[in-house]
């Protein structure tokens, strides 16, 4: 059993390693390749390095790790360094790709907006090789999460979005280019679709449900509440075999969210009994917001119903 473990433990690190290269790589060719030699700083830290190499010269994936440096440090205060581990793995990794490619990749410089296309597309797929098995780029995302903490009322989108713009507005006036900054927003904009049709389907109102029956059900729904951001709904249940009360969590994740869950639960209960189910559409806060013309429709079909009893 105990082999079977470690074995298991080995594939997993190596599918990490694997996707986080992956993942890299792209990302690098997105930048050294596209987006840097076109005078496209697509927001975030990689971005604000991208102005840096055009003011002093620095090497961009250098000085990304640098200023990744303090949001790391900040993110293991605030969350705990076993959360933020592969991030730190996925951040040295695309630093250190990013240099090296620079180094004997061809740079881009023709069409403007194709390079735009290209660097959105490249970012994208390679962002979600690392958010499939749980890491992140640091940078905007991990900022935009911790701020979260501290101020709920805020969207993470919202929030991304602020501190790209910030970084965006600021090319605009190192390039003297408005059309620098409109290809920025064209990169992010790409890369976003691209992440979403990965991750989340065609459709990124579906994900997965997660059904948890442990002792430790009210320790689990914590961890699962501060780490993903997620709502967790505590069922009470009742073993028709061992007749014991037991606590059945019930909780809606993104698919990319499933292998972080599964790891947040196996540390707090490594005997915990896990259904992982499709969920084919999720409207609510967090997934798709329901259109006004799906509510209308909703209402109208409740109220016949109601005049029919």
């Amino acid at each position: 059993m105990s082999f079977l473990h470690s074995e298991k433990k080995g594939v997993q690190i190596l599918t990490d390693a694997g996707c986080f290269v992956a993942g890299s790589c792209l990302y690098a060719i997105s930048i050294s390749v596209f987006a840097a030699p076109n005078q496209i700083a697509p927001g975030g830290v990689t971005g604000l390095a991208t102005i840096l190499n055009t003011l002093i010269h620095t090497p961009i994936g250098t000085v990304a790790f640098l200023l990744n440096i303090p949001i790391i440090i900040w993110a293991m205060l605030e969350i705990g360094y076993k959360v933020v581990i592969k991030t730190i793995v996925a951040i040295v990794i695309s630093s250190l790709v990013i240099d090296l490619s620079a180094l004997f990749l061809p740079a881009y410089q023709g069409d403007h907006m194709l390079a735009a296309i290209f660097a959105g597309v490249l970012e994208g797929i390679g962002l979600s090789l690392i958010f499939i098995r749980g890491g992140t780029t640091g940078g905007t995302d991990m900022t935009a999460r911790l701020l979260n903490r501290r101020f709920p009322h805020l969207s993470m989108g919202k929030l991304m979005m602020t501190v790209d713009m910030m970084v965006i507005t600021l090319s605009a006036f190192v390039y003297w280019s408005i059309e620098s900054a409109l290809y920025a927003l064209i990169v992010i904009f790409v890369a976003t679709r691209v992440i979403d049709a990965i991750l989340y389907g065609l459709d990124i109102g579906t994900g997965k449900l997660l059904f948890i029956i442990s002792d430790q059900g009210k320790r689990i729904s914590t961890k699962i509440i501060e780490t993903l951001g997620r709502g967790v709904t505590i069922l009470s249940g009742h073993g028709a075999y061992s007749g014991q009360e037991r606590d059945v969590l019930f909780c809606a994740v993104r698919k990319y969210e499933v292998h972080r869950a599964l790891h947040l639960i196996r540390e707090i209960d490594k005997r915990a009994f896990i259904i992982i189910g499709e969920a084919g559409q999720i409207t609510g806060e967090g997934f798709r917001e329901e259109k006004a013309q799906e509510k209308s429709v909703r209402e109208l079909l409740s109220r016949k119903k109601k005049e029919q009893s």
